[in-house]
């Protein structure tokens, strides 16, 4: 065959395999797309339905404090208060996330910049089997280790947003830290080498340097821990109480978004108000994770602007 032939069919061919593989590729980011959009549209329809069919004030799901939604008050309103849910919600998540950040950084330092083999062959490992634990045995560490230790220290139940913190803790850390390593090891070797030619200490270049110009990575580590602590249901389940109260302390029971989500959907009327309302605490996580997403993405393109 004549060779200028050949290579002309060559390219006929691998023209039709690109466009091929281009429309497989549509496809599979339309339905994605239709998934996702699927998915808000469902979850968004049931949770307004509490507003718009069954006559609830959204000011009045936010902000008042009794969450019984088969009982009505003496104005005859049902009492769908979601705020101590909201409260336990965003308690476990800052606290887990101001606890998790020092190790997480101090970790990710020390496999990065203090001692990097020990850190590829000891630390990474370890962090990655962390990862992949369950939630239901970090649930039940939690219930057999945390609860009985807060009840011994600070008296009460054991159960309530502090036993919650630690345990989300020990879960978003690994997170946190291999994300944080990932972006100390993209800073440029030129950044260390240049501030210590300049006459800076080993730790005048990681703290100053480093760790400066890691900040949107780390960042973005640390909001995506928290998203992750946002959004876990089973283990904070078990050793956060489920009473939905507005909790007067760290150790007095109470429950999160997740949490009465998982043990109160499935014994409601698909319909009723019991129901409704459970789909509005739904999506309300549903856009509290839009919004840790979108902060995600934000302070990435910050970083990239820097």
């Amino acid at each position: 065959m004549d060779p200028i032939r050949e290579a002309m069919l060559k390219r006929s061919r691998s023209a039709k395999l690109e466009r091929r593989g281009r429309l497989i590729s549509l496809f599979c980011i339309g339905l994605i797309v239709v998934i996702v959009a699927g998915i808000f549209y469902f979850v968004a329809s049931k949770g307004l339905a509490t507003f718009f069919s069954d006559g609830v004030n959204l000011w009045d799901f936010l902000t008042h404090s009794v969450w019984s939604p088969g009982v009505k008050d003496a104005h005859g309103s049902p009492q769908v208060g979601a705020l101590p849910m909201i409260v336990g919600s965003f308690g476990v998540t800052f606290l887990s996330a101001i606890i998790a950040t020092p190790f997480a950084v101090g970790a990710a330092v020390f496999m990065t910049e203090i001692s990097p083999k020990v850190g590829r062959k000891i630390l990474q490992p370890v962090i990655e089997l962390l990862v992949g634990i369950p939630s239901v045995v970090y649930g039940f560490i939690g219930l057999s280790v945390v609860v009985p230790f807060i009840r011994s220290i600070f008296g009460g139940t054991g159960f309530g947003i502090l036993a919650g913190t630690f345990v989300l803790f020990v879960m978003i850390l690994p997170t946190v830290t291999s994300m944080a390593v990932d972006a100390l090891r993209a800073v440029p070797s030129h950044y260390r080498s240049a501030s210590l030619a300049l006459g800076a200490t080993r730790w005048q270049t990681t703290w100053r340097v480093v760790l400066r110009a890691a900040t949107p990575g780390i960042l973005t580590g640390i909001v995506f821990g928290m998203a992750r602590a946002f959004g876990e249901a089973l283990a904070v389940q078990m050793v956060i109480g489920n009473a939905a109260l507005l909790p007067n302390n760290l150790v007095s029971p109470a429950s999160t978004l997740t949490s009465v989500l998982t043990s109160g959907i499935g014994n409601t009327v698909m319909g009723s108000l019991e129901n409704n309302a459970l789909w509005s605490l739904a999506l309300l996580l549903l856009l509290m994770s839009l919004f840790f997403n979108i902060m995600i993405r934000w302070i990435g393109k910050k970083g990239e602007l820097k």
